[in-house]
């Protein structure tokens, strides 16, 4: 990408939009097109072509979506198809018409399935059954993903889509039922913290391995496929590092600095027992992640602090 071509970055008042934003600036890009949702809703077909017909742009950031933790994904399954799947079909449709030179689409880890091997590499998707909690979203994921591999295929385009696995940093989402695990820990330890509670009750048994990557290296990312990889295949986006959820408590309550018990809530879902994505696409094209764990957290746990509007959701 030229320094002065034209880039939308769609969904950039979100966690992944605004990291791919800053990174940008950073490298020296200052033609990014923006719009609110209040400015364009991009679940309206109508109002995305006249957008596109507009603006012309020449190279497309495909962020934003509806995304929310295993309760939303559970009450809300025809909600996140259907928004999921609608704004992603206008906005990879409509750059086709308009000419687009290239875009990137975001996917989630969730595409995979449930039981897939581990570390799951690019080439499983499909084949097994979803994870049930995520179907929806995932199945929408999926949709946009395979809609640019056929026009690539169909019509020669160069669209690229790239699969990050669990994400947390600036902008997060730390609504205390709609969160993701994170975010939702965090808010969970620092008011226990504040509060004086004796103990912080969590949703499953511990056991389920997670992998994080904190948002400003998927940026980084984003912005180098960009620039040199394409291709029909997708790519993982992750550090190559699992934790399970019980060591992830204990390290979010000693950031914090919460030192009460933790209680497991053996009720609630765990989700998917594993899920490690297999990174040595991302790690071949010459790109590896930055930030460690802890360092993370501690950088969101920060940015919580800082952002009210954020920490009262």
């Amino acid at each position: 990408m030229l320094k002065d071509a034209r880039i939308y970055v769609a969904g950039h008042r979100g966690m992944v939009g605004s990291a791919i934003v800053r990174r940008l600036r950073s490298l020296g890009y200052e033609n990014i097109i923006t719009r609110t949702h209040a400015e364009l809703d991009l679940t309206r077909q109508a109002d995305v072509e006249a957008f596109f017909a507009a603006e012309k742009p020449e190279y497309v950031f495909l962020a934003a979506a509806k995304v929310g933790g295993i309760v939303a994904n559970r009450d809300a399954l025809a909600d996140f198809m259907y928004d999921n799947m609608i704004l992603e079909m206008n906005v990879i449709h409509s750059a086709w018409r308009n000419g687009c030179r290239k875009l990137e689409f975001l996917g989630s880890s969730c595409i995979y399935p449930r039981m897939a091997p581990q570390p799951m590499q690019e080439g499983c998707l499909l084949t097994g059954e979803l994870e049930k909690t995520n179907e929806a979203y995932a199945l929408a994921k999926i949709s946009g993903l395979k809609y640019c591999e056929f026009l690539n295929r169909q019509y020669g385009t160069d669209y690229i889509s790239v699969m990050p696995t669990n994400l947390y940093g600036p902008n997060d989402n730390y609504h205390p039922e709609h969160s993701h695990v994170l975010p939702a820990l965090i808010r969970r330890f620092h008011e226990a913290k504040v509060s004086g509670a004796p103990e912080v009750v969590c949703w499953g048994d511990g056991s389920p391995l997670r992998e994080f990557l904190y948002v400003d290296d998927l940026a980084d990312l984003c912005v180098f496929l960009m620039n040199n990889y394409s291709g029909n295949e997708t790519v993982n986006a992750g550090t190559g590092k699992e934790i399970s959820i019980k060591d992830l408590t204990a390290l979010v309550a000693k950031v914090v600095g919460y030192e009460g018990a933790v209680r497991w809530d053996t009720t609630r879902p765990n989700g998917t027992p594993r899920k490690l994505l297999d990174v040595s696409k991302a790690t071949a094209l010459g790109w590896t992640y930055r930030t460690e764990l802890e360092d993370g957290i501690r950088l969101a746990y920060d940015d919580f602090l800082n952002n009210p509007v954020r920490a009262e959701r």
